[in-house]
């Protein structure tokens, strides 16, 4: 055997063969929705089979002591208040991003996600005050609102080549103006007090996160100390704590520190003398000229990365294999004993209506006025039918939903009833948009 083979086989150690498969799960597009799904079902089940258990889970409470203050909250708390931070920091970057280079970059571009997502986000509201409005469940209008992305997207990522590219885009983009939408309601409608003193001092540290971005610092570890500090004060104001999430993310950098050209120089400079170097054999570690080289083009690529696109890449995965799997466990068991009866109420069937006919009557109605008056035109090789069966995948509210049902409700049966009631549409609404994509004709190549 060769000196060169035997470093292609000790460059393949057997525990690559373990990981890669769950490396290529967890890059694909519906990998995330279907572990939501797995942790939802685990979550009905273990609630139905072992009540007690599910809930005295949840319900135990951790306490994190520094000196003589202490936080100590329910796990569930902890996953909504804490966790679910890192999903809605996730949410801001990908807002920013499409705000800066995506397709909310231009008011033209924009237009047509943002219509379809502020009628996606009014046609439901008025759909529920129609049928819970002046009841006790009125203060749920918001439930309906939201659109769950990870499974809306997984929807789609099953589909293929049957649907455009562009239609995945306008999704995406939909599905972020919409999220942007739940935040505004969250820290306006559903904060009940203010405790001004710990307000101001978010509004200190959000005031030194944007200073630090502006003076040019890039040190992640610096952003999450401040970050840490910004949800204490955001916690202990009265706005929920995950609003500290799309502060912090507004606040990071998304500028590289070497432009393109500057970087094509390192790269074109670090291969050419890779080349005059030759193909040396024996351990790569041995070859110090080699390694220099390396490390020389791995300073240029950390500068050209903004810090923005890093921590959104380095979250991601984080966000949708254990954040929103978890936050799923821990909020979606619901005895279907006891809220099964409740389905015919006012509140359920606000919800159903508003996430099975006003999402998706809310979203073609916004895309067909913008189109309509020429402001703005339908991605390339998309139909109207194509918008139908995304409007019906707008009505997966799920992650969102979920959350604003228990900010809106708290514990107790109105939050079991509003829980199914969204599983239950959600689950009807991607299966109706699904088959409604899947009818249509496949796209091409070209598409």
């Amino acid at each position: 055997m060769t000196a060169g083979a035997t470093a292609s086989t000790e460059l393949k150690p057997p525990i690559r063969r373990v990981l890669r498969p769950i490396q290529r799960f967890i890059q694909t597009e519906s990998s995330s929705g279907l572990v939501l799904l797995a942790s939802t079902a685990i979550a009905l089940l273990w609630a139905n089979l072992a009540p007690e258990s599910y809930n005295n889970t949840w319900e135990t409470h951790a306490t994190i002591r520094v000196g003589p203050n202490a936080l100590d909250l329910s796990l569930r708390h902890w996953i909504n208040d804490a966790l679910m931070a890192l999903f809605f920091l996730l949410v801001g970057l990908e807002i920013k991003r499409e705000f800066l280079v995506g397709e909310l970059s231009s008011p033209r571009k924009a237009l047509l996600p943002i219509m379809a997502a502020l009628g996606g986000m009014v046609a439901p509201a008025l759909c529920y005050l129609a049928l819970a409005g002046g009841t006790d469940a009125a203060r749920g209008w918001g439930v309906p609102m939201a659109t769950d992305i990870a499974f809306a997207l997984g929807v789609l990522a099953l589909l293929g080549r049957r649907v455009p590219t562009g239609l995945k885009v306008f999704l995406a983009a939909l599905a972020i103006a919409d999220d942007l939408g739940a935040v505004l309601v969250i820290a306006v409608f559903y904060t009940d007090t203010m405790q001004f003193a710990a307000l101001g001092a978010a509004a200190i540290t959000f005031l030194v996160l944007l200073i630090s971005n502006w003076v040019g610092i890039r040190w992640l570890v610096w952003y999450g100390v401040l970050g840490l500090l910004l949800w204490m004060a955001v916690f202990h104001s009265g706005l929920h704590a995950t609003v500290a999430g799309v502060l912090l993310a507004m606040a990071m950098p998304a500028w590289s520190r070497i432009n393109l050209p500057r970087f094509k120089e390192h790269l074109d400079e670090t291969t050419r003398q890779l080349n005059e170097q030759g193909n040396p054999t024996g351990a790569v570690l041995a070859q110090e000229e080699l390694l220099s080289r390396v490390m020389h083009l791995r300073w240029a690529c950390t500068k050209l990365q903004p810090s923005l696109h890093q921590l959104e890449h380095d979250l991601a995965p984080w966000v949708a294999m254990v954040v929103m799997p978890l936050f799923a466990l821990a909020n979606s068991g619901v005895s279907l004993a006891q809220a099964g009866s409740g389905l015919s109420d006012p509140l359920a069937l606000g919800i159903t209506a508003g996430l099975l006919v006003g999402k998706p009557v809310g979203i073609v109605l916004g895309s067909w006025l913008v189109v309509r008056v020429g402001l703005a035109s339908l991605p390339r090789s998309t139909s109207w039918g194509h918008i139908l069966g995304v409007g019906l995948l707008g009505g997966v509210g799920f992650t969102m939903s979920l959350f604003i049902a228990g900010l809106a409700f708290g514990e107790g049966a109105r939050l079991d009833t509003a829980r199914l009631a969204i599983l239950s549409a959600s689950t009807l609404a991607g299966v109706a948009g699904f088959l409604v994509l899947r009818r249509l004709p496949p796209t091409t190549l070209e598409d």
